[in-house]
């Protein structure tokens, strides 16, 4: 039996939003899955501690684009703070879930934001 995708993650593979880079990023976070080689970079523009525009380039599976588009979404317009706190369940329950043994790829998300945020943190502090 084969991997049964949400009509949500499904969209989100096949018209991915926020695809791209952000030439004038305050902050870029890049993350790799090991085991399947999935790859993610993340850029945030941050202005007034929200985030003001989010992009991503991704080489991965369904679950790995579809998490890194909704999360440009789910993190676009929210307070730095809020944006740090979001999760990859909360990106894999946005999208209605994600197939058995497909929710670490949505991780992959998570671990880009998270390095997003240590980039833009030694920027503004350093």
């Amino acid at each position: 039996m084969g991997l049964e995708y949400t009509a949500a993650a499904l969209e989100h593979f096949r018209n991915p939003r926020n695809c791209g880079e952000l030439p004038d990023a305050s902050a870029v976070g890049e993350a790799v899955n090991p085991g399947c080689g999935d790859r993610l970079r993340i850029s945030l523009k941050i202005e007034g501690g929200r985030v003001v525009a989010a992009r991503f380039k991704a080489f991965g599976c369904i679950a790995a684009i579809a998490s890194a588009s909704r999360l440009t979404e789910l993190v676009t317009g929210r307070t730095v703070e809020a944006a740090r706190a979001l999760t990859n369940v909360e990106v894999a329950e946005s999208l209605g879930g994600l197939p058995e043994g497909k929710l670490a790829c949505s991780v992959l998300a998570e671990q880009g934001l998270r390095a997003a945020f240590e980039d833009w943190t030694r920027r503004t502090t350093g």
